[in-house]
This record gives C-alpha cells, sequence and structure tokens, in this order.
C-alpha cells in the first residue's frame, strides 16, 4: 500500500467517525463548538501518532496474553504527556475538554488502530495510520462542531455572527446526534458518488 494511500484511507474510506463509527463519546461529548472539536481531533491524533509508532516498535517483544494491557499503558504514558502539555499550553482549551482528555487512554479509535494496524506494520507505516485516522477523526469533529456551533449560538469559531442565540437544542446532546447523523449520510453520499 502506497504511503500516500495509508493517509487517505484514515480520511475517507476508514474515517473513524463518518464511517467506521468510532469514538462517539468524545465527538458528541465535545463537539459543542469548532474549536473544542478541533482541540479534541488534534489531541488524540498526537496520542495516535506516537502510540502507534511505539506499539509498532515494541510488538514483537510484547507477549499475547498482555497485548491489550500493555497498549493501554503506552496509550495512558502519551495522555499523560499529552494532559501536562495541555495544562501548561492551553488550558482553556483543557478545562473546555475536561474529562474527555483522560479517556483518550480508552478510546476505541486508538485501542483499534494498535490492534489492527500498529502491531502488524512498520513504524513508518504506523505513524502514516496515525496521522490519517487523526486527520480524519479531527475533520469529523470540526465539521461536526462548526455545524453545532453555527446553529446553536450562531458564531464561527468563537467570532458572534448575528445577534441572539440560536437554538440551544444543537448545543446540547441531541442536536449533536442529530448533526452527526445528517453529516454521516452526507458524507457517505459524497463517497459513494467517488467511487
Amino acid at each position: 500500500m502506497s504511503k500516500l494511500k495509508i493517509i487517505t484511507n484514515g480520511i475517507i474510506k476508514d474515517n473513524p467517525t463518518f464511517i467506521l463509527v468510532l469514538g462517539m463519546c468524545p465527538t458528541i461529548g465535545t463537539t459543542t463548538s469548532a474549536i473544542n472539536g478541533m482541540g479534541m481531533g488534534l489531541a488524540t491524533t498526537f496520542v495516535l501518532i506516537l502510540s502507534n509508532v511505539f506499539i509498532s516498535l515494541l510488538a514483537k517483544m510484547i507477549p499475547d496474553k498482555v497485548r491489550i494491557p500493555a497498549y493501554i499503558v503506552i496509550i495512558a504514558s502519551f495522555v499523560t504527556v499529552l494532559e501536562l502539555l495541555m495544562q501548561a499550553y492551553v488550558p482553556d482549551l483543557y478545562a473546555a475538554l475536561g474529562l474527555f482528555i483522560p479517556l483518550i487512554v480508552v478510546n476505541c479509535i486508538i485501542l483499534g488502530r494498535a490492534e489492527a494496524f500498529a502491531n502488524k506494520n512498520t513504524p513508518a507505516d504506523s505513524a502514516l495510520d496515525g496521522i490519517g485516522i487523526g486527520l480524519g477523526f479531527t475533520l469529523a469533529l470540526t465539521v461536526i462542531g462548526m455545524v453545532r456551533e453555527l446553529l446553536g449560538s450562531m458564531s464561527f469559531f468563537g467570532m458572534k455572527l448575528a445577534e441572539g442565540d440560536g437554538m440551544l437544542a444543537f448545543v446540547l446532546a441531541p442536536g449533536g446526534f442529530l448533526v452527526l447523523g445528517y453529516l454521516m449520510v452526507l458524507f457517505r453520499k459524497l463517497i459513494n458518488k467517488k467511487a
């Protein structure tokens, strides 16, 4: 598989949100604004790339009986680094994302890529897979956040576009599910037209 195809698969064919329907808790919980969605996507991408590389490097040394716990320890180490960096450099975003940052440790996207790709491929290909899947997740969360923020707060990346409040339902979970559903349908229709 070509290097570019590994990346594009993560964005389009294996998009974790719109195609594989993984990581729904952070998808609904953090996409009340575009900034929060982008921040969560980039945080997950950071952990995904680093954990994929390290799991790929250590895969042959990890016994099968402790494979998943070993993956979780590796992922948890990078999440801890991420938490400390976010607390130091982007404390407002860290506060906004709250509990969802530590929950990256058990995010099914990261564990799934470790099991399905990283432990069977080279560190370079695993890094590219992490970049592709991470970009796909970041793109999905940012778009969902943009739509929810626009409809719910009448703002775009925190900038107020019009007077008034918008529709509160889109800032709450029901609006998140509604936006996610419509965007999944739209994404799949666009993908099927290209194929």
